[in-house]
């Protein structure tokens, strides 16, 4: 027996049930991120048509946290500061957020969503948000925050 109770027989591939089990955890998030990373571009062509698709996370980020500094925005998405500089300088010349001294180190700065870009992310995410409950309006609402826990779960689980 494997964990959970499941035989770990060879199936008719020659392959156990738990690697099947992973191998369809595997197919399943393949096909997710394709997806997720399509919609994050379309999304991002939304909020602004030169805004990258990679930027987008970033303008969630600020909503949902607040102000921050790059090195911390940068930690969060496990990216180097190189990297999060060119995001920041282009969402930056796109009016879409600003920096100001970060008062606790007058060295660095803080990096929050304009009023502009607070707008135009919050229209694109209200939209994202519609098509969610749309796409799953027959799924049982404990089903939803089955899905959101188990993601989570996961997500968690990446930062480890």
């Amino acid at each position: 027996m494997c964990e959970g109770g499941a035989a770990d027989t060879a199936g008719p591939d020659g392959r156990s049930g738990v690697d099947r089990e992973f191998l369809a955890l595997e197919r399943e998030l393949t096909v997710f991120l394709r997806r997720a990373r399509a919609s994050s571009g379309e999304m991002a062509r939304q909020v602004h048509p030169e805004l990258e698709p990679a930027a987008y996370g970033l303008l969630v980020r600020l909503e949902e946290a607040g102000e921050q500094r790059a090195t911390e925005l940068a930690g969060y998405f496990g990216v180097g500061k190189a990297t999060m500089s060119r995001q920041l300088r282009a969402l930056e010349d796109l009016g879409l957020v600003a920096r100001t001294p970060d008062p606790a180190d007058g060295r660095a700065s803080l990096v929050r969503l304009t009023r502009e870009g607070m707008v135009r992310f919050r229209h694109v995410r209200d939209a994202r948000r519609a098509r969610y409950r749309s796409k799953l309006a027959g799924w049982d609402r404990g089903e939803v925050a089955e899905l959101a826990r188990l993601l989570h779960q996961l997500n968690a689980g990446a930062e480890d």
